[in-house]
């Protein structure tokens, strides 16, 4: 492992967090619960951890920053969309792909804004310089699509704080460990060879289906999309083994400049919709790994559908970022009741078979090594529309006093039309309008084009308010 900080007190770390999250449902028997973050904050905070963290409430973004990646009529949609008036709107639900794994419930505008606004102050903290590391556990919802939500996620905080990120970095590494392929960050990034995209999941009859070792990306982004497809039963020491090499080379041959990590907890053994069998430590080993390469980093939640597991892991990885050790004895907190019957953060796995023989993630790992030497070694040419830094006034409201972090007004990066680079600022957030002949999907030929444009870097910290 490579430049490891020896202890907490060296790496700055922010930790963004909105009580309200909590608030959320999803419907009655639904997998995904919000409540998770709600409980994950409570642990962190009875273990004393929030006093080595600067903790954040963040400045929810508004309508317009979204559509950096979304289409103008999907966040609109997402905007006006509720319960009550949904019977009204049966064509754009069909259309944006929800009413089912992704219901309509009250507050759902509000909800995206939350787990959005996390992720994208923590990038702007990021280019600002002010903290090494930053943690928003509500984040990491990968697999929502230009103009669709899917599979439980409705607005990509993911792909959006990466393109915060470009706007200071050249390069930016999205890692995801979540049990499920990061489907909509890959997508959004396949044609750019300034994102690179890490993903080891399951594959073969399970969502969302894509991530064949054989997706490496077309065009400029060929060979920067990294896929690692594994079976039922991945364990600590076989997850190890492919992950450390694999990040390893990646690390050394594509030198982001920033690192996303999507730290999905459905990975671990028991969850309710998953089909490994990591534990507490193996999953926050690949945490730890990518941290020790002393690179800015954005720490993002994701799946995890066993209640009593996903705040264990989570506070667990908080802990491992801090560089401070916890007990295994669970402090008293306000839902205790959920961590029996033995009330302790480490919890055994299973006895699950491992399908995953040596043989083939050896080869597997050695066809990626392959992949892996054809990425060029020098960033190429920067694609260059107009752009700023994000309009937000503050990336959140720091628990004690917050540095007023205000950054100047926006221009985004627009997936819609060669004619927006030469777009004013304002008018980015109307691409659609711009475009002559919308389709059904947002894009004027039926295909989808996320990231066809990049945000110019920004001057080094940039003015602040």
């Amino acid at each position: 492992m490579s430049g490891m900080a020896s202890s907490g007190t060296s790496r700055r770390v922010a930790y963004f967090y909105d009580a309200e999250i909590g608030n959320f449902h999803y419907g009655q028997g639904h997998p995904m619960k919000p409540h998770r973050v709600r409980m994950t904050h409570n642990l962190v905070v009875n273990y004393g951890l929030y006093r080595q963290m600067e903790v954040f409430r963040p400045k929810p973004v508004n309508a317009a920053l979204m559509t950096r990646f979304h289409s103008d009529d999907y966040v609109n949609f997402l905007r006006i969309i509720t319960p009550d008036n949904m019977h009204e709107y049966l064509r754009q639900l069909q259309r944006f792909n929800v009413g089912e794994d992704c219901p309509v419930f009250d507050g759902l505008f509000e909800f995206c804004q939350l787990y959005t606004s996390g992720s994208i102050g923590g990038a702007v903290r990021l280019n600002q310089q002010w903290s090494d590391v930053v943690i928003n556990w509500a984040g990491g919802l990968h697999h929502a699509k230009k103009s669709e939500a899917s599979g439980f996620c409705y607005v990509n905080d993911c792909v959006l704080g990466i393109l915060e990120l470009l706007k200071r970095h050249q390069r930016v590494l999205y890692i995801d460990i979540d049990i499920h392929h990061g489907d909509g960050v890959e997508e959004a990034f396949y044609t750019t060879n300034r994102v690179m995209t890490v993903s080891f999941h399951k594959f073969g009859e399970y969502f969302p289906g894509t991530g064949d070792v054989h997706d490496v990306g077309y065009d400029a982004g060929k060979n920067y999309a990294i896929n690692f497809p594994l079976h039922d039963g991945m364990d600590d020491a076989s997850f190890k083994s492919i992950f450390e090499p694999v990040i390893g080379k990646v690390m050394e041959v594509f030198a982001p400049g920033a690192v996303v990590i999507q730290c999905g907890a459905d990975s671990l053994s028991g969850d309710r919709l998953g089909c490994f069998n990591l534990s507490l430590r193996g999953h926050a080993d690949c945490v730890n790994y990518v941290m020790g390469f002393g690179i800015p980093m954005l720490v993002l939640g994701g799946g995890g559908y066993t209640l009593r597991n996903v705040p264990r892991v989570w506070t667990y990885e908080t802990s491992v970022l801090l560089g401070t050790e916890i007990k295994d004895v669970l402090p008293y907190n306000d839902y205790f009741e959920y961590y029996g019957p033995d009330y302790r953060l480490h919890m055994p796995v299973s006895n699950m078979e491992n399908l995953n023989s040596a043989e083939y993630l050896e080869h597997i790992k050695t066809q990626l090594f392959s992949v892996l030497k054809d990425v060029e070694a020098v960033p190429g040419v920067q694609i260059k529309p107009h752009a700023d830094a994000m309009d937000v006034d503050a990336p959140g409201e720091h628990s004690t006093a917050a540095p007023d972090a205000g950054v100047p007004t926006t221009a985004g990066a627009s997936p819609i039309a060669a004619a927006l680079a030469a777009a004013p600022a304002e008018d980015v957030s109307k691409a659609e309008q711009n475009d002559d002949a919308p389709d059904d999907r947002g894009g004027s030929d039926a295909r989808e084009h996320p990231a066809e444009f990049f945000p110019t870097s920004s001057e080094p910290g940039g003015p602040v308010a």
